[in-house]
């Protein structure tokens, strides 16, 4: 009898894992539209022949879509007063990536495959394509058709303390090990040098640099991004691997090589630096495969806040804006 519930509760967790969060599930358009998965992973691998750069602004757009509303593609509306106009987000790119597979969806099968969940499986694409870890999506998600800039003022930012992220993430269901494990993806993509240059000169009260900085990469940051230099100039948030979904930004962050100040600061408290150092290793690869199996696990697990299913929301036509 205890083995048959125990075997039970097993069962019932595996179809937990099996169905995802919120309402999702894997292969939820396995009859109503099968090559949904594979348009939007083919989309994605023809962008990123033509701009590797791409990878990490998809990740990027999926990520401020769930902190806003939820994950319910809301970041993709266009208009003056929409999520995307807001000041966090200005950055954001990817876009086209997600109105090309749309198009293509919605000749294959109109009116079926949500922008939420094209969103969601090309952040994951885009972090296969970028040698890192895959996952099965669990989708179902329904598009929002509220999309507004005031909402986006809350996203995390470079210049959170780390009680400000802890409690941002918290806020979204998400703990410390979903937080450290999130900001792993900055070992793809870069940052303008207007986002921490001030960490390079007076800083301190003193006029100095922000002293976590390792002083060696301080002298080529400075070098990359001059007191009065373009702003916009682009830096790899990973030094060593930049388009390479590895663990070099744990080992950077854990060397004081991380450019933001937020990435630097998971070093300076005892709970994230000893997720940061596990990530990080000591013996070359052997560590690195527990990143690889907890990126996915937050990934599904923040890709599933605030969803909408079943009859909320909408599945739109066109990515950018409400039917």
């Amino acid at each position: 009898m205890a083995l048959k519930l125990s075997l039970g509760i097993w069962t019932s967790l595996l179809g937990l894992l099996v169905h995802g969060q919120g309402g999702l599930k894997t292969g939820f358009y396995s009859s109503t539209c099968p090559n949904a998965e594979a348009t939007v992973r083919s989309t994605v691998e023809a962008q990123l022949k033509r701009d590797p750069t791409i990878a990490p602004g998809l990740l990027r757009l999926h990520f401020h879509d769930c902190f806003v509303q939820g994950c319910d593609g809301s970041v993709l509306i266009s208009g003056s007063s929409a999520e995307r106009n807001a000041l966090p987000n200005l950055g954001l790119r990817g876009f086209e990536v997600i109105d090309d597979a749309k198009t293509q969806l919605e000749s294959l099968c109109p009116g079926v495959v949500s922008c939420a969940d094209i969103l969601a499986v090309a952040a994951r694409d885009a972090v296969d394509l970028s040698n890192g870890p895959s996952w099965s999506v669990p989708t179902g998600r329904r598009d929002g058709r509220i999309s507004l800039s005031s909402e986006a003022s809350n996203l995390p930012s470079p210049l959170d303390s780390i009680t400000v992220q802890r409690q941002k993430f918290a806020d979204k269901g998400l703990n410390d090990q979903d937080l450290v494990t999130l900001v792993g993806a900055h070992t793809i993509g870069q940052t303008d040098c207007q986002f921490f240059r001030y960490r390079l000169y007076n800083f301190t009260t003193t006029g100095n640099a922000d002293p976590t900085i390792n002083q060696v990469y301080l002298g080529q940051l400075q070098a990359l991004c001059p007191p009065n230099g373009d702003g916009s100039k682009r830096v790899a948030l990973d030094k060593d691997s930049q388009s390479n979904f590895d663990v070099s930004f744990f080992k950077n962050v854990r060397d004081g090589n991380g450019v933001l100040e937020s990435d630097q600061r998971l070093w300076g408290d005892s709970a994230t630096s000893s997720i940061v150092r596990n990530y990080a290793g000591t013996i070359r690869g052997l560590l690195g495969l527990r990143f690889n199996l907890e990126f996915p696990k937050s990934m599904i697990k923040m890709s599933s806040i605030g969803v909408k299913t079943g009859t909320q929301g909408e599945i739109r036509k066109v990515c950018s804006k409400v039917n």
